[in-house]
C-alpha cells in the first residue's frame, strides 16, 4: 500500500539576519540559473560585481526590521501553517525552502528515511506560474530523487491562480479588511523581467505582443505569469463585489535593469496619494506567507512612499498564512484522490 507525504515548498530566507546570512542566501537564490536567466558567466559576474558588494548589507536591515524572536517570518509562519496543516492530516506533512533551509533535499530524506513514505506530493505554495519559483522547485526536488536514487512517485499539485476554493479563502482572508474605509485597493504581486513572459510563449506572438493578451484565449497562459494574476485578480474582485474603479495592479520587487512588468508598487502608490487618496488597502496574492516582500516592501517602506506623497494610512492585508479557510483548502487538497488540481 502506498504511503503518501505531504512537501509543501516555499522560495526560502537567511538563517539569521546579519550581512554574512544574507550574503549566503542572496548568493544560492541569484545563481540559479531560473531566477537570473542567463549563462554562468555573466550570471556569476552580475551577482559577484553589482549584487553582492552592497546589497546584503542593505537586505539585512531590511530583515532585521522585521525579524521575529523565533526567527525569519517566512520560516516562522511557514511552520505555523505546516502544523496547522499536519492537525488536520493523519499522514507526515513538511515544509521545505528551495533556498536556504530547510532544504527541499533534507525535508525529503526526512520523509522517506524517517517516515517511510513511497509517494510525496510535491506542493509549491505558489499560486501562479513562472520558472523562477514553481519550475526551480520541482526540479530540485528531481535532482534529490536523482541523487539518492529514491524510488518515490513525485506527485506535483499545479499551479492554483484560479480555484475556487483557493480564490474563496484569499476572499474571506480579506473580508474584515475590505470591510473598512478605504479609498483603493491595490494587488501588489511580486515582478517578473518581461523576458521571463515571453520566453515562456512558444508562439512568440502572443504573450506581451498583442493588446489585451492575458485576456485573449492562448495555449501560452498555462505557463503565463501575468495570465495568472490577472485571472486571480479578476476572480477575486468579482466574488468580493469589487467595482474597477475600486483597485488596480502593480508589481514590486524589481531587481536590475532589464525591463521588468509594470506599474510598479511605488509608483501606483505615489500616483494614488497624489490624486487625492488618503487610505489605501494593499493585497499580495503572489505570496500565501508573508515575508520579507510583504511585511517590510509593502507595509514599511510602501507606507513611507504613499506617506511622503501626500497619503495618509496605507494597510497590508496580510497574507493567507495559517487562516483556517486557507488550511481546509489544503487539507482538502491533500485528501482528494487525484492529489493534483
Amino acid at each position: 500500500m502506498t504511503k503518501r507525504a505531504i512537501l509543501l515548498a516555499n522560495l526560502g530566507s537567511p538563517d539569521n539576519c546579519d550581512v554574512t546570512s544574507v550574503r549566503r542566501y542572496l548568493n544560492q537564490f541569484l545563481m540559479d540559473p531560473y531566477v537570473i536567466q542567463l549563462p554562468w558567466f555573466f550570471r556569476r559576474l552580475i551577482v559577484s560585481l553589482f549584487v553582492l558588494p552592497t546589497r546584503p548589507k542593505a537586505s539585512a536591515h531590511a530583515y532585521q526590521s522585521v525579524w521575529m524572536t523565533e526567527g525569519s517570518p517566512l520560516i516562522v509562519l511557514s511552520q505555523q501553517l505546516r502544523d496547522a496543516l499536519q492537525a488536520r492530516l493523519d499522514i507526515p506533512v513538511a515544509m521545505a525552502m528551495r533556498y536556504g533551509n530547510p532544504s527541499i533535499e533534507s525535508q525529503i530524506l526526512k520523509l522517506v528515511n524517517d517516515d517511510q513514505a513511497d509517494e510525496i506530493v510535491f506542493m509549491p505554495m505558489y499560486p501562479h506560474y513562472a520558472d523562477s519559483t514553481i519550475t526551480t522547485s520541482v526540479e530540485q526536488a528531481k535532482k534529490v530523487l536523482k541523487k539518492h536514487n529514491l524510488a518515490v512517485k513525485l506527485t506535483v499539485v499545479e499551479p492554483f491562480y484560479n480555484k475556487p476554493d483557493y480564490i474563496k479563502a484569499l476572499v474571506e482572508s480579506a473580508k474584515p479588511y475590505l470591510e473598512q474605509d478605504y479609498d483603493h485597493l491595490v494587488f501588489s504581486y511580486h515582478g517578473l523581467p518581461e523576458s521571463h513572459i515571453t520566453k515562456l510563449d512558444s508562439s512568440g506572438a502572443h504573450c506581451l505582443k498583442k493588446q489585451d493578451c492575458c485576456q485573449l484565449p492562448h495555449p501560452a497562459h498555462k505557463t503565463c505569469y501575468r495570465h495568472q494574476v490577472m485571472a486571480t485578480t479578476r476572480a477575486f474582485t468579482q466574488q468580493a463585489g469589487l467595482n474597477p474603479s475600486q483597485f488596480s495592479v502593480a508589481f514590486q520587487s524589481r531587481l536590475g535593469r532589464a525591463k521588468w512588468l509594470g506599474p510598479n508598487t511605488e509608483d501606483r502608490l505615489k500616483e494614488l496619494a497624489q490624486s487625492g487618496a488618503k487610505k489605501v488597502l494593499v493585497i499580495c496574492p503572489a505570496f500565501v506567507t508573508d515575508c520579507l516582500e510583504t511585511l517590510e516592501e509593502i507595509a514599511i517602506r510602501g507606507q513611507e512612499v504613499f506617506s511622503e506623497a501626500g497619503g495618509e494610512t496605507l494597510t497590508l492585508i496580510p497574507c493567507l498564512n495559517d487562516h483556517p479557510a486557507w488550511v481546509d483548502v489544503l487539507a482538502d487538497w491533500c485528501q482528494t484522490k487525484t492529489r493534483t488540481l
